[in-house]
Protein backbone atom coordinates (compact mmCIF):
# COMPACT_ATOMS: atom_id res chain seq x y z
CA UNK A 1 0.00 0.00 0.00
CA UNK A 2 0.88 3.46 -0.92
CA UNK A 3 0.88 5.70 2.28
CA UNK A 4 2.43 9.40 2.15
CA UNK A 5 3.70 10.95 5.25
CA UNK A 6 4.17 14.25 6.22
CA UNK A 7 6.51 15.04 3.59
CA UNK A 8 5.74 12.73 0.25
CA UNK A 9 6.11 9.44 -0.04
CA UNK A 10 9.25 6.98 1.07
CA UNK A 11 10.21 3.66 1.38
CA UNK A 12 13.29 1.16 0.83
CA UNK A 13 14.54 0.62 -2.10
CA UNK A 14 14.06 -2.78 -3.77
CA UNK A 15 11.43 -3.86 -1.60
CA UNK A 16 8.40 -1.15 -2.08
CA UNK A 17 10.40 1.58 -3.72
CA UNK A 18 10.63 0.01 -6.83
CA UNK A 19 9.73 0.97 -10.36
CA UNK A 20 6.51 -0.47 -10.77
CA UNK A 21 5.11 0.96 -7.66
CA UNK A 22 6.30 4.45 -8.60
CA UNK A 23 4.67 3.77 -11.80
CA UNK A 24 1.38 3.66 -9.47
CA UNK A 25 2.01 6.84 -7.78
CA UNK A 26 3.48 8.72 -11.01
CA UNK A 27 0.24 7.71 -13.03
CA UNK A 28 -1.92 8.65 -9.71
CA UNK A 29 -0.57 11.99 -10.29
CA UNK A 30 -1.47 12.03 -13.98
CA UNK A 31 -4.91 11.06 -13.35
CA UNK A 32 -4.95 13.62 -10.51
CA UNK A 33 -3.51 16.27 -12.89
CA UNK A 34 -5.70 14.99 -15.66
CA UNK A 35 -8.50 17.70 -16.26
CA UNK A 36 -5.68 20.83 -16.01
CA UNK A 37 -3.11 21.67 -18.91
CA UNK A 38 0.20 22.69 -18.27
CA UNK A 39 3.50 21.34 -17.88
CA UNK A 40 4.84 19.29 -14.45
CA UNK A 41 8.66 19.96 -13.33
CA UNK A 42 10.61 16.51 -12.62
CA UNK A 43 13.66 16.63 -10.58
CA UNK A 44 15.30 14.11 -8.63
CA UNK A 45 18.38 14.12 -5.80
CA UNK A 46 22.24 12.41 -5.89
CA UNK A 47 20.33 8.84 -4.77
CA UNK A 48 20.97 5.62 -6.43
CA UNK A 49 18.76 5.61 -9.21
CA UNK A 50 17.33 8.51 -8.96
CA UNK A 51 17.87 9.97 -12.27
CA UNK A 52 16.57 6.39 -13.64
CA UNK A 53 13.93 6.51 -11.68
CA UNK A 54 13.15 10.69 -12.97
CA UNK A 55 13.35 9.31 -16.60
CA UNK A 56 10.61 7.23 -15.90
CA UNK A 57 8.36 9.34 -14.23
CA UNK A 58 9.54 11.83 -17.46
CA UNK A 59 8.22 9.40 -19.95
CA UNK A 60 4.92 8.57 -18.09
CA UNK A 61 3.81 11.79 -17.75
CA UNK A 62 4.22 12.36 -21.11
CA UNK A 63 2.71 9.39 -21.99
CA UNK A 64 -0.13 11.02 -20.48
CA UNK A 65 -0.49 14.10 -22.88
CA UNK A 66 1.82 16.78 -19.92
CA UNK A 67 4.64 18.72 -21.05
CA UNK A 68 7.70 17.71 -18.69
CA UNK A 69 10.43 19.99 -17.61
CA UNK A 70 13.23 17.78 -16.51
CA UNK A 71 15.74 18.86 -14.48
CA UNK A 72 18.98 19.17 -16.26
CA UNK A 73 20.95 17.78 -12.53
CA UNK A 74 19.78 17.06 -9.37
CA UNK A 75 17.83 19.15 -8.07
CA UNK A 76 16.97 20.61 -4.08
CA UNK A 77 13.00 20.33 -3.38
CA UNK A 78 12.90 24.05 -2.12
CA UNK A 79 13.97 24.71 -6.27
CA UNK A 80 11.31 22.42 -7.74
CA UNK A 81 9.05 24.75 -5.53
CA UNK A 82 10.30 27.68 -7.21
CA UNK A 83 10.52 26.60 -10.47
CA UNK A 84 7.18 25.12 -10.70
CA UNK A 85 5.76 28.93 -9.56
CA UNK A 86 8.35 30.49 -12.03
CA UNK A 87 7.45 28.25 -14.91
CA UNK A 88 3.67 28.46 -14.47
CA UNK A 89 3.47 24.77 -14.17
CA UNK A 90 0.60 22.66 -12.66
CA UNK A 91 3.08 21.05 -10.27
CA UNK A 92 6.56 19.00 -9.52
CA UNK A 93 7.42 15.58 -8.74
CA UNK A 94 11.08 15.37 -7.19
CA UNK A 95 12.46 12.26 -6.38
CA UNK A 96 13.68 12.11 -2.94
CA UNK A 97 14.02 10.63 0.11
CA UNK A 98 15.50 13.93 1.82
CA UNK A 99 17.71 13.26 5.13
CA UNK A 100 16.75 9.64 5.07
CA UNK A 101 19.54 6.71 4.95
CA UNK A 102 21.04 5.71 1.59
CA UNK A 103 18.66 2.65 1.34
CA UNK A 104 15.69 4.31 0.92
CA UNK A 105 14.26 7.04 -1.72
CA UNK A 106 10.53 8.78 -2.26
CA UNK A 107 8.76 10.70 -4.24
CA UNK A 108 7.57 14.65 -3.03
CA UNK A 109 5.03 16.37 -4.72
CA UNK A 110 4.38 19.70 -5.06
CA UNK A 111 0.82 21.45 -6.43
CA UNK A 112 0.68 24.36 -8.29
CA UNK A 113 1.03 26.80 -5.94
CA UNK A 114 4.68 24.80 -5.26
CA UNK A 115 3.44 24.11 -2.00
CA UNK A 116 3.86 20.21 -0.72
CA UNK A 117 0.69 18.56 -1.41
CA UNK A 118 -1.72 18.75 0.75
CA UNK A 119 -3.59 16.22 2.74
CA UNK A 120 -6.44 16.41 0.63
CA UNK A 121 -4.36 16.13 -2.40
CA UNK A 122 -2.31 12.96 -0.69
CA UNK A 123 -5.23 11.03 0.30
CA UNK A 124 -6.58 11.20 -3.83
CA UNK A 125 -3.43 10.36 -4.85
CA UNK A 126 -3.03 7.31 -2.29
CA UNK A 127 -5.91 5.91 -3.42
CA UNK A 128 -5.75 6.24 -6.99
CA UNK A 129 -2.00 4.65 -6.58
CA UNK A 130 -3.72 1.64 -4.58
CA UNK A 131 -6.27 1.13 -6.88
CA UNK A 132 -3.65 0.78 -9.81
CA UNK A 133 -2.15 -2.70 -10.77
CA UNK A 134 0.50 -3.77 -8.93
CA UNK A 135 2.70 -4.15 -11.59
CA UNK A 136 2.02 -1.47 -14.52
CA UNK A 137 3.39 -1.41 -17.91
CA UNK A 138 6.66 0.50 -18.60
CA UNK A 139 5.89 3.10 -20.31
CA UNK A 140 6.69 2.92 -24.22
CA UNK A 141 7.92 6.77 -25.34
CA UNK A 142 7.07 8.11 -28.59
CA UNK A 143 8.49 10.40 -30.93
CA UNK A 144 5.73 12.72 -29.60
CA UNK A 145 6.26 11.98 -26.00
CA UNK A 146 10.06 12.10 -26.18
CA UNK A 147 9.29 16.44 -27.86
CA UNK A 148 7.31 16.82 -24.79
CA UNK A 149 9.79 16.17 -22.22
CA UNK A 150 12.21 19.53 -22.44
CA UNK A 151 15.68 19.53 -20.48
CA UNK A 152 16.68 22.64 -18.53
CA UNK A 153 18.94 24.03 -15.93
CA UNK A 154 16.86 25.11 -12.86
CA UNK A 155 19.96 26.82 -11.35
CA UNK A 156 20.23 30.70 -12.50
CA UNK A 157 16.79 31.58 -12.03
CA UNK A 158 16.75 30.20 -8.33
CA UNK A 159 20.14 31.82 -7.53
CA UNK A 160 18.86 35.35 -9.02
CA UNK A 161 15.58 34.84 -6.53
CA UNK A 162 18.12 34.25 -3.72
CA UNK A 163 19.86 37.46 -4.99
CA UNK A 164 16.24 39.25 -4.38
CA UNK A 165 15.52 37.97 -1.55
CA UNK A 166 19.19 38.22 0.63
CA UNK A 167 21.19 40.84 0.70
CA UNK A 168 24.25 40.27 -1.31
CA UNK A 169 26.00 43.76 -0.55
CA UNK A 170 26.51 43.52 3.37
CA UNK A 171 27.84 39.88 3.09
CA UNK A 172 30.32 41.39 0.24
CA UNK A 173 30.98 44.19 2.92
CA UNK A 174 31.39 41.18 5.90
CA UNK A 175 33.83 39.09 4.04
CA UNK A 176 32.87 35.89 5.76
CA UNK A 177 34.84 32.69 5.98
CA UNK A 178 32.78 30.22 6.49
CA UNK A 179 32.64 26.16 6.22
CA UNK A 180 29.78 24.75 3.59
CA UNK A 181 28.84 20.80 3.84
CA UNK A 182 26.36 19.42 1.46
CA UNK A 183 26.41 15.75 2.22
CA UNK A 184 26.84 14.50 -0.92
CA UNK A 185 23.49 16.48 -1.49
CA UNK A 186 21.79 18.76 -4.11
CA UNK A 187 22.75 21.54 -1.93
CA UNK A 188 25.94 21.58 -3.96
CA UNK A 189 25.87 24.12 -6.56
CA UNK A 190 23.35 26.44 -4.96
CA UNK A 191 24.70 27.42 -1.28
CA UNK A 192 28.80 26.87 -1.92
CA UNK A 193 27.95 28.44 -5.19
CA UNK A 194 26.04 32.07 -3.48
CA UNK A 195 27.92 32.16 -0.41
CA UNK A 196 31.53 32.35 -3.14
CA UNK A 197 29.66 35.09 -5.81
CA UNK A 198 28.80 37.26 -2.31
CA UNK A 199 32.52 37.22 -1.71
CA UNK A 200 32.51 35.17 1.51
CA UNK A 201 35.39 32.87 1.47
CA UNK A 202 34.07 29.52 1.54
CA UNK A 203 35.47 26.11 2.44
CA UNK A 204 33.53 23.08 1.09
CA UNK A 205 32.73 20.04 1.48
CA UNK A 206 31.59 16.69 0.13
CA UNK A 207 30.49 18.17 -2.83
CA UNK A 208 29.97 15.26 -5.49
CA UNK A 209 27.70 12.71 -5.72
CA UNK A 210 27.95 9.92 -3.17
CA UNK A 211 25.02 7.07 -3.55
CA UNK A 212 25.66 5.94 0.11
CA UNK A 213 26.25 9.70 1.33
CA UNK A 214 29.98 8.39 3.34
CA UNK A 215 27.81 5.64 5.17
CA UNK A 216 25.48 7.82 6.96
CA UNK A 217 21.95 9.35 6.44
CA UNK A 218 22.47 12.73 4.74
CA UNK A 219 20.97 14.32 7.58
CA UNK A 220 23.05 17.87 8.69
CA UNK A 221 23.28 16.69 12.52
CA UNK A 222 26.09 17.08 14.71
CA UNK A 223 27.81 13.42 13.60
CA UNK A 224 27.47 14.01 9.73
CA UNK A 225 29.00 17.48 10.39
CA UNK A 226 31.77 16.10 12.41
CA UNK A 227 34.47 16.73 9.53
CA UNK A 228 32.78 20.40 9.10
CA UNK A 229 33.21 21.40 13.05
CA UNK A 230 36.74 19.98 12.61
CA UNK A 231 37.62 22.51 10.16
CA UNK A 232 35.95 24.89 11.31
CA UNK A 233 38.01 25.04 14.61
CA UNK A 234 41.42 24.27 12.52
CA UNK A 235 40.99 27.22 9.92
CA UNK A 236 38.85 29.75 12.66
CA UNK A 237 35.97 29.84 10.45
CA UNK A 238 33.11 32.09 11.27
CA UNK A 239 30.48 29.90 10.77
CA UNK A 240 29.65 26.29 9.25
CA UNK A 241 26.17 25.58 7.43
CA UNK A 242 25.04 22.75 6.30
CA UNK A 243 22.13 20.91 3.89
CA UNK A 244 20.46 17.55 3.67
CA UNK A 245 19.91 15.59 0.92
CA UNK A 246 17.42 17.64 -0.55
CA UNK A 247 18.39 20.91 0.89
CA UNK A 248 15.53 21.70 2.96
CA UNK A 249 16.35 21.06 6.27
CA UNK A 250 19.63 22.88 7.55
CA UNK A 251 22.01 23.00 9.91
CA UNK A 252 24.14 25.52 11.28
CA UNK A 253 26.98 25.70 13.37
CA UNK A 254 29.01 28.84 15.22
CA UNK A 255 32.15 29.85 15.34
CA UNK A 256 33.70 26.85 18.07
CA UNK A 257 31.68 24.21 16.12
CA UNK A 258 28.35 24.26 18.18
CA UNK A 259 25.68 23.05 16.47
CA UNK A 260 22.53 25.31 17.01
CA UNK A 261 19.31 23.68 17.38
CA UNK A 262 16.38 25.00 14.99
CA UNK A 263 14.79 26.15 17.74
CA UNK A 264 17.36 28.27 18.46
CA UNK A 265 17.73 29.43 14.94
CA UNK A 266 14.34 30.20 14.42
CA UNK A 267 14.05 32.96 16.81
CA UNK A 268 16.97 34.19 15.79
CA UNK A 269 16.30 34.55 12.02
CA UNK A 270 12.98 36.42 13.42
CA UNK A 271 14.59 38.94 15.18
CA UNK A 272 17.09 39.72 12.21
CA UNK A 273 13.86 39.66 9.63
CA UNK A 274 12.09 42.45 11.68
CA UNK A 275 15.44 44.44 12.61
CA UNK A 276 16.83 44.46 8.84
CA UNK A 277 13.35 44.20 6.73
CA UNK A 278 11.04 45.89 9.05
CA UNK A 279 8.64 43.21 8.66
CA UNK A 280 5.28 43.41 10.73
CA UNK A 281 2.37 40.99 10.45
CA UNK A 282 2.41 36.96 11.90
CA UNK A 283 4.94 34.11 12.33
CA UNK A 284 3.86 30.59 11.69
CA UNK A 285 5.42 27.15 13.22
CA UNK A 286 4.15 23.89 13.81
CA UNK A 287 2.76 22.89 17.15
CA UNK A 288 5.73 21.17 18.58
CA UNK A 289 7.99 23.65 18.06
CA UNK A 290 9.30 25.54 20.72
CA UNK A 291 7.30 28.45 22.50
CA UNK A 292 11.22 30.73 21.82
CA UNK A 293 9.58 31.80 19.12
CA UNK A 294 6.59 32.92 20.42
CA UNK A 295 8.27 35.30 23.05
CA UNK A 296 10.68 37.25 20.37
CA UNK A 297 7.69 37.31 18.34
CA UNK A 298 5.55 39.16 21.03
CA UNK A 299 8.73 41.64 21.63
CA UNK A 300 8.23 43.10 18.49
CA UNK A 301 4.18 42.75 18.58
CA UNK A 302 3.95 39.92 16.07
CA UNK A 303 1.36 37.23 16.27
CA UNK A 304 2.01 33.65 16.20
CA UNK A 305 -0.17 31.00 14.70
CA UNK A 306 0.21 27.05 15.40
CA UNK A 307 -0.46 24.39 12.95
CA UNK A 308 -0.23 20.63 12.52
CA UNK A 309 3.07 19.18 11.67
CA UNK A 310 4.45 19.14 8.03
CA UNK A 311 5.37 22.14 6.35
CA UNK A 312 1.96 22.21 3.86
CA UNK A 313 0.36 23.43 6.53
CA UNK A 314 2.31 26.72 6.82
CA UNK A 315 2.16 26.86 2.99
CA UNK A 316 -1.08 27.26 3.40
CA UNK A 317 -0.55 30.16 5.81
CA UNK A 318 1.79 32.21 3.51
CA UNK A 319 -1.33 33.20 1.12
CA UNK A 320 -1.51 36.17 3.53
CA UNK A 321 0.72 39.25 2.92
CA UNK A 322 1.01 39.94 6.42
CA UNK A 323 3.13 36.72 6.64
CA UNK A 324 6.66 37.06 8.26
CA UNK A 325 8.23 33.71 8.40
CA UNK A 326 7.29 29.77 9.02
CA UNK A 327 9.49 26.88 10.77
CA UNK A 328 9.55 23.71 12.85
CA UNK A 329 11.85 22.02 14.94
CA UNK A 330 12.94 19.28 12.18
CA UNK A 331 14.72 22.01 10.12
CA UNK A 332 11.74 23.78 7.90
CA UNK A 333 12.36 27.86 7.46
CA UNK A 334 10.63 30.16 5.01
CA UNK A 335 9.90 33.74 4.88
CA UNK A 336 7.41 35.87 2.72
CA UNK A 337 7.74 36.42 -0.62
CA UNK A 338 9.62 33.28 -1.03
CA UNK A 339 8.99 29.56 -2.09
CA UNK A 340 5.71 28.30 -0.17
CA UNK A 341 8.45 25.29 1.23
CA UNK A 342 11.26 24.75 3.44
CA UNK A 343 14.27 25.89 2.06
CA UNK A 344 17.51 24.90 3.89
CA UNK A 345 19.67 27.15 1.69
CA UNK A 346 17.75 30.11 2.22
CA UNK A 347 18.35 29.50 6.32
CA UNK A 348 21.49 29.04 6.00
CA UNK A 349 22.09 32.56 3.98
CA UNK A 350 19.96 34.09 6.43
CA UNK A 351 21.93 33.46 9.21
CA UNK A 352 25.09 34.33 7.62
CA UNK A 353 23.19 37.87 6.74
CA UNK A 354 23.18 37.73 11.07
CA UNK A 355 26.73 36.52 11.36
CA UNK A 356 27.29 39.49 9.12
CA UNK A 357 25.52 42.41 10.76
CA UNK A 358 25.84 41.16 14.25
CA UNK A 359 29.48 41.08 13.87
CA UNK A 360 29.50 38.52 16.91
CA UNK A 361 29.47 34.23 17.12
CA UNK A 362 25.85 33.05 17.27
CA UNK A 363 26.00 31.86 20.53
CA UNK A 364 26.55 35.82 21.96
CA UNK A 365 23.09 36.53 19.84
CA UNK A 366 21.07 33.61 21.66
CA UNK A 367 22.86 35.23 25.04
CA UNK A 368 21.52 38.65 24.04
CA UNK A 369 18.45 37.31 22.93
CA UNK A 370 17.29 35.23 26.12
CA UNK A 371 17.92 37.85 28.17
CA UNK A 372 15.42 39.94 26.67
CA UNK A 373 12.65 37.29 26.49
CA UNK A 374 13.50 34.19 28.36
CA UNK A 375 15.64 31.21 28.69
CA UNK A 376 13.77 29.08 26.34
CA UNK A 377 15.67 25.66 26.05
CA UNK A 378 13.92 22.59 24.59
CA UNK A 379 14.93 19.27 23.81
CA UNK A 380 13.50 16.14 21.51
CA UNK A 381 14.00 12.69 22.12
CA UNK A 382 13.18 9.66 20.02
CA UNK A 383 11.78 6.60 21.37
CA UNK A 384 11.62 3.07 19.84
CA UNK A 385 8.45 1.40 20.41
CA UNK A 386 7.10 -2.00 18.94
CA UNK A 387 4.13 -1.26 16.44
CA UNK A 388 1.85 -3.05 20.01
CA UNK A 389 2.87 -0.59 22.03
CA UNK A 390 2.29 2.11 19.59
CA UNK A 391 -1.33 1.63 19.52
CA UNK A 392 -1.22 1.08 23.58
CA UNK A 393 0.50 4.77 24.02
CA UNK A 394 -2.12 5.84 21.25
CA UNK A 395 -5.35 4.55 22.97
CA UNK A 396 -4.00 5.73 26.34
CA UNK A 397 -3.30 9.16 25.25
CA UNK A 398 -6.69 9.62 23.37
CA UNK A 399 -8.36 9.36 26.51
CA UNK A 400 -5.64 10.77 29.13
CA UNK A 401 -6.78 14.25 31.15
CA UNK A 402 -4.82 14.60 33.71
CA UNK A 403 -5.08 17.77 36.20
CA UNK A 404 -1.69 17.18 37.45
CA UNK A 405 1.63 15.12 36.22
CA UNK A 406 3.86 14.39 38.73
CA UNK A 407 3.23 17.40 40.86
CA UNK A 408 3.44 19.44 37.61
CA UNK A 409 -0.63 21.14 37.37
CA UNK A 410 -1.66 20.91 33.15
CA UNK A 411 -2.61 24.27 32.68
CA UNK A 412 -3.71 23.12 28.77
CA UNK A 413 -3.57 19.88 26.70
CA UNK A 414 -3.53 20.66 22.84
CA UNK A 415 -4.36 17.43 20.48
CA UNK A 416 -3.89 18.86 17.30
CA UNK A 417 -1.20 17.19 16.23
CA UNK A 418 -0.31 14.60 19.03
CA UNK A 419 -0.35 15.03 22.85
CA UNK A 420 0.90 18.89 24.35
CA UNK A 421 0.29 19.30 28.16
CA UNK A 422 1.04 22.88 28.96
CA UNK A 423 2.12 23.38 32.49
CA UNK A 424 0.92 26.60 34.96
CA UNK A 425 5.05 28.15 34.24
CA UNK A 426 4.57 27.56 30.82
CA UNK A 427 6.81 24.61 30.40
CA UNK A 428 5.74 21.54 28.07
CA UNK A 429 6.07 18.26 26.93
CA UNK A 430 4.57 16.89 23.79
CA UNK A 431 4.10 13.68 22.62
CA UNK A 432 3.90 12.52 18.80
CA UNK A 433 3.75 8.90 17.23
CA UNK A 434 5.29 8.77 13.61
CA UNK A 435 2.80 7.52 11.34
CA UNK A 436 4.97 6.10 8.90
CA UNK A 437 7.39 4.10 11.45
CA UNK A 438 7.22 2.47 14.91
CA UNK A 439 9.10 5.69 16.65
CA UNK A 440 6.83 7.90 19.40
CA UNK A 441 9.20 11.75 19.60
CA UNK A 442 8.96 13.41 22.44
CA UNK A 443 9.23 17.28 22.99
CA UNK A 444 10.28 19.20 26.08
CA UNK A 445 10.99 22.80 26.74
CA UNK A 446 11.42 24.64 30.24
CA UNK A 447 13.44 27.46 31.16
CA UNK A 448 15.99 25.44 32.98
CA UNK A 449 17.93 22.41 32.59
CA UNK A 450 17.13 20.92 36.05
CA UNK A 451 13.39 21.19 34.70
CA UNK A 452 14.43 19.97 31.29
CA UNK A 453 15.13 16.89 32.56
CA UNK A 454 12.48 16.37 35.12
CA UNK A 455 9.86 16.66 31.97
CA UNK A 456 11.88 14.02 30.01
CA UNK A 457 11.20 11.88 33.16
CA UNK A 458 7.68 12.27 32.72
CA UNK A 459 7.36 12.15 29.77
CA UNK A 460 9.53 9.10 29.17
CA UNK A 461 7.63 7.40 32.23
CA UNK A 462 3.67 7.88 30.28
CA UNK A 463 4.87 6.72 27.29
CA UNK A 464 6.64 3.82 28.49
CA UNK A 465 3.41 2.52 30.38
CA UNK A 466 2.34 1.38 27.27
CA UNK A 467 4.38 -1.41 27.22
CA UNK A 468 2.78 -3.29 30.00
CA UNK A 469 -1.25 -1.68 29.14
Amino acid sequence: MIKFGTSGWRAVMAEEFTFANVRRVVGAIAEYLKELKGPVVVGYDSRFLSPEFAKDTAALLAGHGFPVLFSKNCVPTPVVSFQIRHQKALGGINITASHNPAEYNGIKFNGPEGAPATPDMTKEIERLANAAPLAPPVPAVSPDDEKRIQTFDPRPAYLAELRRVINVSLLKKAKLKVGVDVLYGTGRGYLDTFLQSAGCKTVVLHDWRDVIFGGQPPEPAEPQLAELIQRIRKEHLMAGFGTDGDADRFGVLDQDGTLLSPNEILPIVLQHLVKTRHWKGFVMRSVMTSHFIDAVARHFGLQVKETPVGFKYIAEGMQSGDFVMGGEESGGLTIRGHVPEKDGILACLLMAEVRAVEKKTFREVLKTLRREVGPYLSKRVNLHLSEVVMQNVRRRFDTLTPNTLDGLSVKKIVRMDGYKFIFQDDSWLGVRLSGTEPVVRLYLEADSPKKLQHLETIGTKLIRQGETA
